[in-house]
């Protein structure tokens, strides 16, 4: 080795001891930001007391809300106390899996000529029997899409495809069907396009009119449903969800100017305490200007993921409690909002416990419920927020 080569070695090895320091730096003030942020989180004196005797959807709709949860199939045909908690607490049923083109173990387009509507029609009928509104989540939606739409699908046949799937499927509920995810998670500011959209097998195969024709395929076959355009990451302070709400909303006032049957806008809010700054008058300027558009706002998928919360079971569930609270303080001060919907009711089936898992293993408590189905202080908090709101006019 020359000399020249002898100095590029030692001057990239250097930068390489430069660069693993300066990460290791980020990594460490990243992880300081985020215990600071967990102990500001954490008031062991906050009162969690309620009124006894009222469900939450009783909460709820003393106030004019909807309180509802998603569930599976599986899940409620194989747990008694499960789906007796359900429909307890729950005036709205949401299918998580039922209702998607696949999702875990269920299919409900298992060929391109092909439905099952098996797992779906037992949803259905579990919420017309126990008088709860059934809510349809997702007709599009990129995460779902089955194998053989990879080989089976083009730019030529596309638009005949979604048209059989919408028509067959929002028919066969027309009239059982409170709200439809119509198009799910169709933002994504990363992809690079300059309106912040997703760059998905919808968009790639159909064009940029792909939402409104989805939405109006859907208004056609069930007029009485109201019509959702779903989304994640617009709860906190950071540039990048403040990206992703502008781009929300340069959709909506898209859909608006081409009359696209629009009727409201599905908030998902899966919270991550510890990780960014939650900001309530930057939400509630989002809710103010989504509701000037004149549509209605649903919280459509909440937990509060743990993962980063600490190990012991009363910190963690007082921290989480809180932040059901806060959050939902915040966004039912806006009229426009209509309903609450956590994304399962038990600890026992959260996807918090796939999704985001603990790295000390430890079982995750996202939901109101423990696993045993007992009320937890998150559900507390849920029945708080729902006490103080404003009623609907």
């Amino acid at each position: 080795m020359n000399q020249r080569h002898r100095l590029i070695g030692r001057r990239s090895f250097l930068f390489g001891l430069g660069s693993l320091a300066t990460m290791s730096a980020v990594a460490t003030s990243k992880a300081a930001y985020e215990n600071q942020q967990i102990q500001a989180l954490y008031d062991p004196d906050r009162n969690f007391i309620i009124t006894e005797g009222f469900s939450l959807k009783e909460r709820a709709a003393k106030k004019g809300l909807i309180y509802g949860a998603a569930a599976r199939q599986i899940d409620l045909s194989s747990n008694a106390s499960y789906a007796a908690a359900i429909v307890q607490n729950c005036s709205m049923l949401v299918p998580e899996w039922e209702f998607k083109w696949t999702a875990g173990n269920a299919t409900l387009r298992p060929s391109p000529d092909r439905f099952d509507f098996s797992a779906a029609d037992w949803m259905a009928n579990f919420a017309a029997t126990h008088d709860q509104l059934l809510r349809g989540h997702t007709l599009v939606w990129h995460d779902s899409l089955p194998e053989w739409f990879k080989t089976s699908v083009n730019s030529r046949n596309a638009a005949q495809l979604l048209e059989k799937h919408i028509q067959t499927v929002v028919k066969r509920y027309a009239g059982k069907i409170h709200s439809w995810d119509v198009v799910n998670e169709a933002i994504r500011t990363e992809d690079g396009r300059n309106d912040g959209w997703r760059i998905t097998p919808w968009l790639e195969l159909l064009g940029p009119n792909y939402i409104d024709l989805a939405f109006r395929l859907t208004a056609a076959a069930d007029p009485q449903a109201l019509l959702v355009y779903n989304d994640f990451d617009l709860d906190y302070d950071t540039p990048e969800q403040e990206a992703k709400r502008t781009a929300v909303l340069k959709l909506l006032e898209r859909l608006q100017t081409k009359r696209t049957p629009i009727h409201a806008v599905g908030i998902q809010a899966h919270l991550f305490p510890g990780e960014n700054k939650f900001n309530p008058s930057k939400l509630r300027k989002f809710l103010h200007d989504v509701a000037s558009m004149g549509l209605k706002i649903m919280i459509t998928e909440m937990d509060v993921a743990d993962k980063k919360l600490p190990t012991d079971v009363k910190v963690r569930d007082r921290i989480i409690a809180g932040v059901y609270e806060d959050y939902l303080s915040t966004v039912l001060d806006e009229q426009a909002v209509i309903a609450v919907i956590t994304w399962g009711l038990s600890d026992r089936y959260s996807y918090v416990s796939q999704s985001q898992p603990r790295s000390d293993r430890a079982p995750v408590r996202p939901l109101p419920l423990d696993a045993q189905m007992q009320p937890k202080l998150a559900w507390n908090a849920i029945a708080r927020a729902f006490d103080h709101a404003p009623r609907r006019n």
